[in-house]
């Protein structure tokens, strides 16, 4: 009896394996279909950049990767050769701001974001990194601005956008005159 259990365990442990393999394979092709770029998805013209060039596509795949990993370096080593491969891709501009944020080198960082949005005005995920850019130069009205623009721009279900408003909020009554400090507020 013990072995006629030990068998249909195999083939229920066979059967499960099998569908986490699956699942998790049409997850990586949704990912990779999609090239979900910091909160956005890639538009067809620099997604078929990619699949042109595959040193690009490499690079940026990697610089992802080190962004989401926080290698933050290793991420702009990454964009920076893209950028010199494909200096008309958004995205790769949005990304290093990103690897700049993690370095905390904010000004750069805001010209990364501004470039990007020089090359593509909807590039949703610019306006969201230059926000953080000139809160790290604590521009509150630049990074209020930036962020205002990013909510009006963003999808009601964006994952995103909450994040978004709250900061809003936060930096909107930081600017009341007679405002406690967020120190402040903590204790």
């Amino acid at each position: 009896m013990n072995l006629r259990r030990w068998r249909d365990a195999r083939w229920t442990a066979l059967t499960l394996t099998a569908i986490v393999i699956a699942a998790g394979g049409a997850l990586v092709a949704a990912f990779s279909d999609s090239m979900a770029v910091g909160g956005s998805v890639m538009q067809a013209p620099m997604a078929k950049k990619l699949s042109v060039n595959p040193e690009v596509h490499q690079r940026f795949q990697q610089g992802v990767m080190m962004l989401h990993a926080k290698q933050h370096e290793h991420a702009f080593t990454a964009f920076h050769r893209v950028i010199e491969l494909a200096p008309d891709m958004p995205e790769a501009h949005v990304n290093m701001g990103f690897a700049l944020l993690g370095l905390q080198r904010f000004d750069t960082a805001r010209q990364f974001f501004e470039g990007a949005i020089a090359l593509r005005t909807n590039q949703l995920n610019a306006y969201y990194g230059l926000a953080m850019a000139f809160e790290g130069l604590r521009d509150m009205p630049g990074a209020i601005g930036a962020m205002r623009t990013y909510a009006h721009l963003a999808q009601p279900d964006d994952p995103f956008r909450r994040k978004a408003e709250a900061a809003l909020w936060e930096w909107q009554a930081a600017a009341q005159p007679g405002a406690p400090t967020a120190a402040q507020n903590r204790k």
